[in-house]
């Protein structure tokens, strides 16, 4: 048996261990962790941010970076990276280094500490030159994440969601998960926002659109941006701006994606979106993503989660890409 334990250990070493998608530690697509923030040498950092005290209808999306990092092991490609036969490319292969920074620190009924330690999370991404992702948590972890960017240039957001979040205040509360695009517009920095998906009842009022709108936000619904097409919806993001990528879960149609608190019907569907990121990563400079509001317990599938880390694969997959043929 010892001899035998001695043959697999060396064949393991020979060819590289087999690491299935059931099998180790279950990090983001199964890159390695970064505990210190200070030892970050990555093009792409990736942070939990397990917050979700800033729901107003059903909670869970705590449970969503966790649910998201299980999923992405499906789609671990190893060393060898991607290779998409539509496009006759390879998608994150070695030359992009990617790393899982664990979790924010979350502090159980503070949100303005939680949100802070979810701010010093992306800034030490954004320190170490590293393309922050993080994963919520409720669409409110979307706010310390802008933040940290108040030293980084011009940005323009573009959100991918059923809601539009322009709420300034409700009840005294302006940092909830109905309240992100309107703190982003009021910074000197967001130069304007692409609000795409929005649609069916709102969680934000008439006057939010029309405060919006005057803020600089160009609001599609799903049914306008099938009748333009997605490369005319892309297109009307403006040249040159270097953009930060929110994407709501709920975006898409709660019959590919149950798994979130605030379920709307009439998404998205998955190709629609897949293009639509493809389109930007194109032809803007994406710096900063976040993917929000997968909350796993209501989807006994895991298929919200699935399509979680399918998209934001595929989505950095399509960013490496673009700069790698500058």
């Amino acid at each position: 048996m010892q001899g035998m334990g001695k043959t697999i250990m060396s064949h393991g070493y020979d060819s590289g261990r087999l690491n299935l998608p059931f099998a180790g530690i279950a990090t983001f697509a199964k890159k390695p962790c970064v505990a210190d923030w200070k030892l970050i040498d990555a093009d792409v950092a990736v942070l939990g941010a397990p917050f979700d005290l800033g729901t107003q209808y059903r909670p869970g999306a705590r449970f969503g970076p966790r649910a998201v990092r299980e999923a992405s092991t499906l789609f671990s490609f190893g060393h060898a990276g991607a290779y998409d036969h539509e496009d006759d490319a390879v998608y994150l292969g070695p030359d992009v280094r990617i790393i899982d920074m664990g979790d924010a620190d979350i502090i159980h009924t503070d949100t303005i500490k939680s949100h802070a330690n979810i701010e010093s999370g992306v800034r030490a991404a954004l320190c170490a030159g590293a393309l922050p992702v993080l994963i919520g948590g409720d669409h409110s972890v979307n706010i310390p994440a802008i933040r940290a960017f108040d030293r980084q240039g011009d940005i323009h957001i573009l959100q991918i969601d059923a809601h539009l979040d322009f709420v300034d205040e409700r009840h005294g509360v302006r940092f909830g998960h109905g309240n992100p695009m309107r703190r982003a517009a009021e910074k000197g920095y967001v130069t304007g926002l692409s609000q795409f998906g929005i649609r069916n009842v709102s969680s934000t009022a008439r006057e939010g659109y029309a405060d919006a709108r005057t803020r600089g936000s160009d609001i599609l619904s799903v049914r306008q941006i099938r009748r333009m097409g997605v490369a005319a919806a892309a297109a009307r993001i403006p040249a040159g701006a270097r953009v930060y990528i929110t994407i709501d879960i709920d975006a898409f149609c709660p019959s590919i994606a149950p798994g979130t608190g605030t379920p709307s019907h009439g998404g998205f569907l998955y190709y629609e979106v897949l293009e639509l990121l493809q389109a930007v990563a194109h032809n803007h400079d994406v710096v900063g993503i976040d993917l929000v509001e997968v909350a796993p317990d209501y989807d006994p599938t895991e298929s919200t989660s699935i399509l979680a880390a399918q998209v934001l694969l595929n989505l950095l997959g399509f960013i490496f890409h673009a700069r790698a043929a500058e």
